[in-house]
C-alpha cells in the first residue's frame, strides 16, 4: 500500500495527439506513424497507450465491472427481496472512485463533508455552492451507483420554491440522481413539491444533525415512548409525502426495526441497528482516516487504518527526500552520457 501512496501512477486515457510535457503538446514520430498505419480503432488504442509525463495526469474512473446503472427500480427490487442496500458517503472524486470500485449501490454526498472534508465545526456551515462542487466531483466517478446529494441547512427552509430550486440545482449542476433532506412531518410539503418536480427524495428522520441545537445536541432519538412515536410518525409522514427511501439515524435498533416493518419504503440505518433495509456510514470514519483521539459515535465500526498507513508513507517519503534516496535513477528520466558531457561543457563556457 505504501508504494501506491508514494509513487505517481501513469494513467492512460484518450489524449491529444502527441505527448504532454508541462502543459505543452509535443507531436511525436510515434503518433504520426500511428495515424498513417493503423485503422481508427487501433489508432485509438495506441493513443490510450501513450505515456503521460505531466505532473498533473488526470485520475481515471475505477475499472468497470460491467455493472448496470443502479436506479430506483433496482433499489426497490433489492428492498422487495429483503437484500440490504449498501450506501456510503463520498465527498470527492477519489472517495467516490473507491465506492464505485467496491460496488456500493448508493453514494451519498452528505453535508458531513463540512467536517470531514472542509474542516468546519458542524454541518450547518456548509453552503449550497460548496455542496454542488462536491456533488459534481463525486458524480464524475460514480458510473453505476445511485448518487444522492444532501440539501444543506439554509437551502430549503425559507419556502417550497427555494427548496425546489435547490433540488434542481443539485441535479442539474451537481449531477446527482436524487436529493436527501432532513426532517419529518414539518417538511412534508417541501418533499411533495420536490417529488412533483420529478426529483427523487431520500428523507432523514430520527437524529437530524442540522437541527442538533433544537434537539439539545447529538442525542439518540426514540428511547422513550413519546420520542419513538415521534420518529415513527415522521417516517410515515415522509413516506406519504413521496420520499422513496428514508435514512433513520441514532434510533434504538428494536425501534428502528419495527418502524422499518411498518413502512412501504426502504430505511437506511446509521446508528439504528441491523433491522433497517440498508446501512450507511461516513467513509472517513469507517476507513480510520483521522488522527488519534478523534471522537467517534458508538455505531461506527473502524474497518481500516488509513491515517496510520498514510502517515507512515509520507514520513518515509520525507526521510528519503532528506537523504536523497528519492528520487533514485529508476524514478528519473534518463539521457545519454554524451548529452550530459556536452551540456556541461556548453553551460560551463557561459
Amino acid at each position: 500500500m505504501a508504494s501506491r501512496l508514494c509513487s505517481r501512477l501513469a494513467y492512460t486515457r484518450p489524449a491529444p495527439v502527441g505527448i504532454r510535457l508541462s502543459g505543452v503538446i509535443r507531436p511525436t514520430a510515434t503518433t504520426t506513424s500511428t495515424s498513417k498505419s493503423f485503422p481508427p480503432a487501433a489508432k485509438l488504442a495506441a493513443t490510450r497507450q501513450q505515456e503521460r509525463y505531466s505532473s498533473n495526469s488526470p485520475m481515471e474512473p475505477a475499472p468497470s465491472h460491467a455493472r448496470k446503472k443502479v436506479t430506483i427500480k433496482s433499489l426497490e427490487a433489492l428492498y422487495r427481496k429483503g437484500e440490504p442496500i449498501t450506501m456510503m458517503t463520498a465527498h470527492d472524486f477519489p472517495s467516490a472512485n473507491v465506492c464505485e470500485a467496491a460496488g456500493m449501490e448508493m453514494i451519498l454526498i452528505g453535508d458531513s463533508l463540512a467536517m470531514v472534508a472542509l474542516g468546519m465545526n458542524d454541518t450547518s456551515e456548509v453552503t449550497l455552492e460548496e455542496m454542488i462542487v462536491h456533488c459534481r466531483s463525486v458524480s464524475r466517478a460514480a458510473a453505476s451507483a445511485f448518487v444522492v446529494g444532501d440539501m444543506p441547512m439554509g437551502s430549503y427552509e425559507i419556502s417550497e420554491e427555494q427548496a425546489v430550486q435547490t433540488a434542481i440545482r443539485l441535479v442539474k449542476e451537481g449531477r446527482v440522481q436524487g436529493i436527501k433532506i432532513e426532517g419529518g412531518q414539518e417538511i412534508t410539503p417541501i418533499i411533495k413539491r420536490i417529488v412533483k418536480a420529478g426529483i427523487p427524495v431520500v428523507a432523514h428522520v430520527g437524529l437530524t444533525p442540522q437541527r442538533q441545537n433544537a434537539l439539545g445536541g447529538f442525542r439518540v432519538q426514540g428511547k422513550s415512548m413519546a420520542t419513538a412515536m415521534k420518529v415513527y410518525e415522521d417516517a410515515l409522514a415522509v413516506q406519504e409525502a413521496g420520499a422513496f427511501m428514508t435514512v433513520v439515524e441514532a434510533v434504538p435498533a428494536e425501534i428502528a426495526s419495527i418502524i422499518t416493518k411498518k413502512l412501504r419504503i426502504p430505511t437506511i440505518g446509521i446508528g439504528a441497528g441491523n433491522g433497517c433495509s440498508g446501512q450507511v456510514l461516513v467513509q472517513i470514519d469507517m476507513l480510520g482516516n483521522y488522527p488519534p483521539g478523534r471522537f467517534l459515535p458508538k455505531f461506527v465500526k473502524k474497518y481500516g487504518d488509513v491515517w496510520s498507513e498514510s502517515l507512515r508513507a509520507i514520513e518515509q517519503y520525507k526521510s528519503e527526500v532528506k537523504s536523497r534516496e528519492y528520487p533514485s535513477p529508476e524514478y528519473s528520466y534518463p539521457t545519454t552520457k554524451e548529452v550530459v558531457a556536452e551540456f556541461e561543457k556548453v553551460v560551463g563556457e557561459k
